[in-house]
């Protein structure tokens, strides 16, 4: 689909994405009948293709999206793969003057390109969204943000409790920046765009916190303010608290009113997660809790932050029955 969100984005990034929909079974022979839409947003550095990626001995999570509902026993619904990769590494589903009008474009460009083309139900109370990681922070502001459009959620291990999950990778970003880059960002950047990537340690950390800035604390011009002082590591108490007004968990009084009126929210994180987004699951739950929101299903499981494809299924049947 072409874009108009995404034209002349901040990063040069193509504003011609794909859009992937999987139609369940049954479409074709009814010709009448409407279906609800799960919207499927990728974790931080997916893109839409890494769906097909296959680990050893298991199936890939469309594979699995298609035995959920050959089994005949969940209510069909299309879902719906999206793609919101930046150059970057990731949008965080944002809209942001560094990397480019992302929440608009999963707003405004993808839902109503789908319900177009697609024969959906396309109402709030039958649409959902889901995700891993980054992709499950996308799935828990998104409906906050816009309870018009969306109403259930999914989060697997999704970004949250940001002094738990982001905090920690700071000051190794300041020491690798000091010994090897001279305490520049630019330098680090020219280096790792000469190789392939991920070949030194702590190059995913410094991506990775680079990238959250862009996302959470970027100036009206495209600046990128970091949260703490490169050479120091100390804290920038304002940026910082610019990233804490994106934490899910802060984010949850604001938007109880929107919460209250999901009709779906799972949420689930293992016990083991490297980015203690357990952690930061139960402290969304307990906020959502003490804003009066009911019907939450949530788990903890034995696993770490990756190779939880197969839970994905879990969040992705609750939606189709609740949303159907």
């Amino acid at each position: 689909m072409d874009s108009v969100q995404l034209r002349g984005n901040p990063l040069g990034d193509p504003a011609r994405r794909p859009v992937w929909t999987y139609l369940p079974p049954g479409y074709d022979d009814e010709p009448d009948r409407r279906y609800p839409v799960v919207y499927v947003i990728q974790g931080f550095t997916g893109q839409i293709d890494m769906w097909r990626n296959r680990v050893a001995f298991r199936a890939t999570f469309p594979e699995l999206v298609d035995r959920l509902f050959a089994a005949g026993d969940v209510p069909p619904c299309l879902v719906a793969f999206v793609d919101c990769w930046t150059s970057l590494g990731g949008s965080q589903f944002r809209d942001s003057p560094a990397t480019g009008r992302y929440h608009s474009f999963l707003c405004e460009d993808v839902v109503p390109w789908v319900d177009a083309r697609h024969r959906t139900l396309a109402g709030r109370e039958h649409r959902g969204i889901m995700g891993h990681s980054s992709g499950g922070y996308g799935a828990m502001i998104t409906p906050m943000l816009r309870p018009d459009l969306f109403g259930g959620l999914a989060s697997h291990a999704g970004d949250a409790l940001f002094e738990h999950c982001y905090l920690p990778e700071f000051p190794i970003v300041a020491r690798t920046l000091r010994d090897r880059y001279h305490g520049s960002y630019d330098r680090f950047w020219e280096d790792f765009r000469s190789r392939p990537a991920y070949t030194r340690p702590n190059d995913h950390t410094l991506v990775d916190a680079y990238a959250m800035a862009a996302c959470y604390s970027a100036d009206a011009d495209g600046t990128v303010r970091l949260p703490f002082d490169v050479h120091s590591g100390l804290l920038v108490p304002d940026v910082w608290e610019r990233w804490l007004a994106c934490d899910p968990v802060r984010m949850v009084a604001g938007h109880a009113e929107a919460l209250r009126s999901l009709r779906a929210i799972w949420l689930d994180a293992g016990t083991r997660d490297e980015h203690f987004l357990d952690l930061g699951a139960e402290a969304f739950r307990r906020q959502l809790e003490r804003a009066g929101v009911t019907g939450v299903r949530f788990q903890l499981h034995d696993g770490l932050h990756g190779g939880n494809q197969h839970r994905y299924v879990l969040g992705l049947r609750h939606l189709a029955e609740r949303l159907a």
